[in-house]
């Protein structure tokens, strides 16, 4: 049975009031809420798996015991994986642009929520597109992990002072501006989920499970798609770090309305 069922029942046996919101928006943004919340633990919980746990156990097991386990642990783990990085990011832009079209009432003038929007997801696909690079295996320099850093650093900050300068508004909300950078590290995570993480794990996968049912050798291409997804898989966990931490911003740590005056 529900626990809010369950609370709603012990306060109406106990003459407790509960005012809940009214309207259809409130009830839309719990909904929302919750949903993000939900399956965005189960995406980021399986991302700090497999960067804290996972990569290590593996690599540290017999060929024969690692061929028959990859492909059971991996194959269930990437499903919640993928899918729950789509709904997360999917049911984050719904409650993003709720914000938005509140903000552009708020000034005046609704068509600014479509330009804001636009603005946003134009900045961070170019952003991803100029991380990618810095997330692909190689050989000296460019394998540097202070190199690879750095890269990615300069792009997302960068991303990040552009956005803010364009959706800059007096009107624009704390809960704007701090998803404007939260959401779009969000997307990037969600652009690498599917687009590199999921594409090469579905290889290592059906390869991993041919070597152990069939004895058929791995590709010589395993290892550097393997190091590969170890990339994109290590980026998407440092860039967690300041999304959370914008995410939980957006209505509780109002520091960014600052900037707009």
């Amino acid at each position: 049975m529900p626990a809010g069922f369950l609370i709603m029942v012990a306060s109406f046996a106990l003459g407790i009031p509960l005012n809940f919101p009214r309207g259809a928006i409130a009830n839309e943004e719990i909904f929302l809420r919750l949903c993000h919340f939900f399956f965005g633990i189960i995406w980021i919980g399986l991302l700090y798996f497999f960067n804290l746990v996972g990569t290590k156990t593996l690599g540290g097991l017999e060929p024969a015991v690692h061929v028959k386990v990859f492909p059971a642990l991996m194959s269930r783990a990437m499903w919640w994986f993928r899918w729950s990085a789509l709904i997360t990011v999917l049911v984050g832009m719904r409650y993003f642009w709720l914000i938005l079209a509140a903000d552009a009432r708020n000034a005046g003038d609704t068509s600014l929520a479509w330009k804001w929007f636009g603005e946003w997801l134009l900045v961070w696909l170019i952003a991803y597109a100029l991380i990618y690079p810095f997330q692909m295996p190689y050989k000296g320099f460019m394998d540097s992990a202070w190199v690879r850093t750095i890269a990615v650093g300069i792009i997302g900050i960068a991303a990040s002072w552009v956005i803010l300068i364009l959706n800059a508004n007096p009107e624009s909300s704390n809960s704007h501006l701090a998803i404007d950078i939260g959401g779009g590290l969000g997307l990037l995570m969600l652009l690498n989920t599917w687009g590199l993480i999921w594409r090469i794990q579905k290889k290592l996968i059906n390869w991993t499970r041919a070597a152990a049912e069939q004895g058929t050798p791995m590709p010589a291409e395993a290892e550097r798609l393997a190091r590969w997804a170890f990339l994109a898989s290590r980026t998407g966990f440092w860039v967690s770090i300041p999304m959370l931490f914008l995410m939980g911003a957006a209505e509780h740590y109002p520091f960014l309305k600052n900037l707009t005056g």
